[in-house]
């Protein structure tokens, strides 16, 4: 039997892309449904080898029906996420118009401007929450140390350790290190625009405002969808950044679901207990991800439409 040229077509990059289908599975597949499985049994740290008992929904019912459940998901979703990721993405904004501005060119400082900007960027995130730990150190930080300098406060603030201050402060810390990674998208996106298209929005009389809300905008749409899904993601799953600034505390007060998986598994050594949480996290990413590009996918087609 001879085959068609676009069967063979097809039979040659079946091969060709069965290996990354083989690396997909190895390293994704296989251990998202190793951990499904545990989510359904008691095993422990200590019971790795022997296996634990099947529980059925003991872990998820347990877990969503816990004291504390409200806590850390208000935690994750509202200070964690929402907060980090919209002034993630604000600031980003900000930054990549400015670094695009004719203002910096004028200057001579454009390039400088973004070597700058790279340095938050290129910081591991272990050593961006050390060094800002120490900048918010209430004995010898430099921040509460320029604070009592300026005289804005008589008594040094315990950034990490107060109530009203640690969420601001992690979010902090987030924002510094991630920012820039949305401003080089964004700031790349902003130099795809046809010049022509802001030239005829001058000519029509448009102010400034008008100009970024009607061409701008829209060219920066894609970019700013995807970059808020990704941010979104990283930011949702993270356990650094709580976890070495505060290690969940004062108490458990910013506890979120990372670091409820770390301590439940490596303290508690509940491993089936905590793989359920892990499952929580990834049916609320699944979620989350398909409404977000339902949502973006009908902005995009009315637009179109428009």
């Amino acid at each position: 039997m001879t085959l068609s040229p676009m069967a063979r077509d097809r039979i040659s990059a079946f091969w060709m892309l069965l290996p990354t289908f083989l690396l997909l599975f190895a390293f994704y597949l296989y251990p998202t449904l190793y951990n499904l499985e545990l989510s359904f049994t008691d095993i422990t740290l200590l019971q790795l080898r022997q296996g634990g008992k099947n529980v059925g929904f003991a872990n998820y019912v347990e877990f969503l029906q816990s004291s504390s459940f409200l806590d850390i998901a208000i935690n994750t979703v509202f200070w964690l996420t929402f907060v980090s990721v919209s002034m993630m993405l604000i600031l980003g904004l900000l930054m990549a118009l400015l670094l695009n501005s004719q203002f910096l060119r004028r200057i001579r400082m454009t390039t400088v401007a973004r070597l700058i900007l790279l340095v938050p960027w290129a910081t591991p995130p272990v050593v961006a929450v050390i060094a800002w730990r120490w900048l918010f150190d209430p004995k010898h930080g430099a921040i509460n140390e320029f604070l009592m300098w300026t005289g804005l406060i008589s008594d040094p603030i315990t950034f990490l350790a107060d109530l009203a201050t640690v969420w601001p402060a992690i979010n902090t810390i987030i924002i510094w290190n991630s920012t820039p990674l949305v401003a080089v998208a964004l700031l790349a996106a902003l130099q795809t625009i046809p010049e022509e298209q802001i030239e005829a929005a001058e000519i029509d009389g448009a102010t400034r405002w008008q100009q970024f809300r009607f061409v701008v905008l829209p060219y920066l749409m894609p970019t700013l969808s995807i970059l808020g899904l990704m941010s979104v993601i990283w930011t949702f799953n993270n356990f650094v950044y709580v976890w070495l600034a505060t290690g969940a505390g004062p108490g458990t007060y910013t506890n979120v679901l990372a670091t409820e998986i770390y301590m439940r598994a490596f303290i508690d050594m509940r491993i089936g207990y905590s793989s359920a949480i892990g499952v929580v996290m990834a049916v609320v990413m699944a979620i989350f991800g398909s409404l977000y590009f339902r949502f973006f996918g009908l902005m995009n087609m009315q637009e179109k439409l428009g």
